[in-house]
């Protein structure tokens, strides 16, 4: 998917909502555990009940190898049902990928040619040689770990090295890879402080946002500071809308938080 695609979705919609895909059996309604894939049966239901909320859906990998062969065939079908009902929707493997480059090109294939995701989450620490092969992809996307939301995140990102923070580093120093222009990169909500400096240094990327609602990230400062010309921003919230209740109205449950931080976004683009 081009990156003018998912502008015009979200003006389309009003929304720059992603919705994170991250199911685990012990949270989900307990009548669905009888069903012959509970968590495609889950997906669907989501899916169904917020996609016209939501420019973008992303399945955590992790969730989906913890059940072996079962799970992955579960990821499957649930992209496969994206792709063909919704193919407006914008599709990111949060997978992590990040290894030697013969290896990072299997990897891309995995997620690009096999499983047809439009983007994928890296991990950028092993450098240019390791991320280059996704960057390959015509109109698909790399999603590097610019700045996380997680409380490690101080153990390295923010380091300062030479004058300057280690996560200023890897956005600078991506820029000069080839087919740059298809990098994203995600920014936790929970470091909101940083955006205004992160955006003089790209200031013309889409950032993928995670933190925002169970973690503690605050919308309106985010997108005070990380809003661009062409919105430039996609939202994730995973458990407080999939999870919003755990009975048989789960997917209308997750309808209605979904559209709490739709409303939210409307309102933000309108004052633009």
């Amino acid at each position: 998917m081009k990156t003018s695609q998912l502008v015009e979705q979200i003006l389309k919609k009003k929304s720059f909502l992603c919705i994170g895909l991250d199911v685990d059996l012990n949270k989900v309604p307990k009548h669905l555990l009888d069903k012959e894939d509970p968590i495609f049966e889950f997906n669907k239901a989501i899916i169904d009940a917020t996609h016209h909320l939501a420019v973008a859906y992303k399945p955590n990998i992790a969730f989906y190898e913890a059940y072996g062969i079962t799970g992955w065939t579960s990821l499957a079908k649930t992209i496969e049902y994206l792709n063909i009902n919704y193919p407006e929707i914008f599709t990111i493997a949060d997978a992590k990928r990040g290894d030697i480059g013969n290896t990072s090109t299997m990897y891309a294939k995995a997620f690009f040619e096999d499983l047809e995701f439009d983007s994928i989450t890296i991990a950028p620490y092993m450098g240019k040689d390791s991320v280059e092969p996704f960057l390959a992809f015509e109109d698909k996307h790399t999603i590097v770990l610019a700045l996380t939301s997680n409380q490690g995140a101080f153990d390295f990102q923010t380091k300062n090295t030479e004058g300057k923070e280690l996560y200023k580093q890897v956005l600078e120093i991506s820029k000069s890879w080839e087919n740059s222009e298809n990098l994203m990169y995600v920014v936790g909500a929970t470091k909101a402080e940083y955006f205004s400096e992160i955006r003089k240094i790209v200031p013309d990327s889409f950032l993928l946002v995670p933190g925002v609602g169970a973690q503690g990230g605050n919308l309106k400062d985010v997108c005070t500071y990380g809003l661009n010309d062409q919105i430039g921003l996609l939202i994730n919230s995973s458990r407080g809308i999939i999870y919003a209740s755990d009975t048989k109205d789960y997917a209308a449950a997750a309808a209605a938080k979904a559209l709490e931080l739709q409303k939210e976004m409307e309102v933000i683009l309108e004052k633009r």
